[in-house]
């Protein structure tokens, strides 16, 4: 819808609120990233970014009933990002008045699964919905990067981007959707959660910033391709830069387990943490293969192993 048109629905939101009734919207979660560092654009400047993995099975719900007082009220009451996400949202659709949201969440806190973001895309989605519009995943992005300072790229759910998390803006659309993998999870550090409003942005130098530019060719071609292989080698060589700046204990244990069983690469949470063994869904015996790996992992001493599909369907594997 264009801008006149929002802007005309606008005039008339108000009037209706009272009768407007509770629209529901999701986001799903992520398991951290595949790639996260500094990134030149086409103009040759820097910025942070990232790629996230994402994981469907676990996922944010939000309600939204509009009211005529220009409050947001959220339930519950601290999940005031979301708040702000659909403060944020109304006014940015012209919308007068505020609202009744309501979070329901599967989404494990502070370990890199992307909760707060999940809430806040939902949030967005749910405010949307409620005057019957459907914003583009780029106005998401922005509108959940305002609400939260650093955002994930969760807005554009299983399509690939390298996204700048804290400028809402898309540096490089790799074109499609990563390849169908398996993903074998857990926690690392004692599974102790990561406050990450706490994290002071990693400092990368000069070697690293050139490396981070292979990688996310890496990373292209693998969409292009659909070759896990190739993003497993990404993810691994960002999971090695992520440990100069947030260390995971056992990551050399993870790594060696990573390469007896055959996997396609080695991923993190860069600002979590989760971490993760990436198999290609179509590998011979995979399930009874993720099966052993998680034994071994849950032997090393790591918390909740947990096995996830990307971009896959129940049945594949």
């Amino acid at each position: 819808m264009g801008e006149m048109k929002m802007a005309e629905a606008g005039d008339v939101m108000s009037r209706e609120a009272l009768r407007s009734p509770v629209r529901t919207a999701t986001a799903m979660a992520h398991h951290g990233e595949l790639i996260q560092g500094v990134f030149k654009d086409d103009g040759g400047r820097l910025h942070r970014g990232l790629v996230t993995l994402p994981i469907a099975g676990l996922r944010s719900e939000a309600s939204f009933a509009r009211s005529d007082g220009d409050a947001v009220v959220v339930h519950p009451d601290h999940k005031v990002k979301a708040a702000a996400a659909a403060r944020l949202t109304l006014d940015f659709l012209n919308v007068t008045g505020g609202g009744e949201l309501t979070l329901q969440s599967s989404i494990p806190v502070g370990h890199g699964y992307g909760s707060s973001t999940a809430d806040v895309v939902a949030s967005i989605r749910a405010v949307a919905a409620a005057v019957n519009i459907q914003l583009r995943a780029s106005s998401i992005g922005r509108l959940a990067v305002a609400a939260e300072r650093a955002s994930d790229a969760i807005a554009f759910d299983e399509h690939a981007v390298l996204f700048a998390q804290r400028e809402g803006m898309v540096i490089e659309n790799f074109g499609g959707s990563l390849p169908p993998l398996l993903l074998v999870g857990f926690k690392a550090n004692g599974g102790v959660p990561v406050d990450t409003l706490q994290l002071p942005p990693a400092r990368y130098d000069s070697t690293e910033i050139q490396e981070f530019g292979v990688l996310r060719a890496l990373v292209a071609r693998a969409v292009r391709l659909q070759d896990p292989y190739l993003l497993g080698r990404a993810a691994s060589a960002s999971a090695v830069i992520s440990q100069r700046h947030l260390p995971k204990q056992g990551f050399g244990e993870i790594a060696d387990i990573a390469r007896r069983a055959g996997a396609c690469g080695v991923q993190v949470a860069h600002s979590g943490s989760l971490f993760g063994l990436i198999f290609d869904l179509f590998t011979s015996n995979l399930k009874r293969r993720a099966a052993l790996v998680a034994q071994q992992i849950r032997r090393a001493g790591f918390k909740d192993v947990e096995v996830h599909l990307v971009n896959a369907e129940s049945w594949t594997w």
